[in-house]
């Protein structure tokens, strides 16, 4: 009776102890599975993607976020939407980021779409965030590329988050992004011709607030904030203009000019702008001197910097006889005259100016 009942015994405890063994794993494979469920759901899900995307541009990690699947477009790519193509990566460095914070998922729609092998489930995903101290958002597209070990999905954008900054430059060649100057005809060929405006396509990243303008010795544009939360075109244009030193150096060089002129002491000074018709004698040489000088404002034409024809006044006292009666006067008088001119910048920085 003994040996059965320590046979009962042993029997009884090896059941319980093979029952916590199988609630224990039963537990374990409850816990895989909602680990791999919480994984699938935040780190491998689409949304999670695309926060390593908005982490990486955050910390200025710019290897991590164009090494992420479809970052970059193709050239394929970029012809499909119309634009150049071979774009140079200047502005693809931690440099040119800003800030980025206060990240927040805000949706993720799934929708599909058709490719050459057949419909491909997409995800629009949509994330909050500060850029640069503002308020705004972004959205993305992915897709599903497929699973690690069967577990955990993977995923790439079905279009490439990057920017293309289309900045035209008026009246000049180059401009500064975020504090980097570039030059719109570094890409050009070598046998382009130089024009006045100029045009240059770079990839960008987005999201990104893109601070453009042109601070040169003669030429100036204002500081444009341009915010960039879209992938595709971004149009920038800089307006460069002629600052106070170059319209101060036009205006001295047209005064000069002018003042040249005073000292030939005739009625018609040769090559100016000003003179004089006397019908009677000329008794004395004429003196001539510059009353008012026209005032330079310039403006851009087509291909050069334009002062539209501008009043002035130059001064003359000459001795004359009447031809009728001969009586002797002085001609002590101011005589309105007007001078248009055009100023190009030479490549030496100089200004080249022609009167019209």
């Amino acid at each position: 009776m003994s040996y059965g009942v320590g046979n009962g015994v042993r029997r009884a405890r090896y059941l319980r102890a093979t029952l916590a063994v199988c609630v224990i794993c039963a537990l374990l494979g409850a816990a895989l599975v909602a680990t791999i469920g919480a994984l699938n759901r935040d780190l491998y899900s689409a949304g999670g993607f695309v926060r390593q995307y908005l982490d990486a541009l955050a910390t200025h990690n710019t290897d991590t976020a164009l090494a992420l699947p479809g970052a970059e477009p193709t050239d394929a790519d970029l012809e499909a939407a119309g634009l150049p193509q071979d774009l140079p990566r200047t502005l693809l460095r931690p440099s040119v980021l800003g800030s980025i914070t206060d990240i927040e998922f805000v949706s993720d729609t799934a929708s599909s779409a058709d490719t050459e092998l057949g419909q491909k489930s997409q995800h629009t995903v949509v994330f909050d965030f500060r850029l640069d101290g503002t308020q705004t958002s972004m959205e993305f597209t992915v897709e599903r590329l497929g699973t690690v070990a069967g577990l955990f999905s993977t995923w790439g954008f079905a279009a490439s988050p990057l920017a293309v900054l289309q900045v035209t430059v008026l009246h000049e060649a180059d401009f500064s992004v975020n504090g980097l100057t570039l030059d719109t005809r570094a890409h050009a060929a070598a046998d382009a011709p130089i024009t006045f405006s100029n045009r240059g396509s770079y990839l960008a990243f987005a999201p990104a607030v893109y601070d453009i303008s042109h601070d040169s010795t003669l030429l100036t544009a204002p500081v444009q904030s341009v915010p960039v939360v879209a992938s595709g075109a971004a149009d920038v244009t800089v307006d460069a203009v002629p600052n106070t030193t170059f319209t101060g150096q036009v205006q001295t060089k047209l005064n000069e000019f002018l003042d040249e002129c005073a000292t030939q002491q005739v009625l018609q000074p040769s090559n100016c702008p000003f003179g004089i018709e006397i019908d009677n004698r000329v008794k004395s040489a004429p003196a001539w001197s510059i009353a008012q000088y026209p005032e330079v404002v310039l403006t851009a034409g087509e291909t050069a910097f334009d002062m539209p024809s501008t009043g002035g006044q130059a001064h003359i006292v000459v001795d004359v006889q009447s031809l009728y009666d001969g009586d002797l006067s002085t001609r002590d008088e101011d005589v309105p005259f007007s001078v248009a001119l055009s100023v190009t910048i030479q490549p030496d920085g100089a200004l080249a100016i022609q009167l019209r």
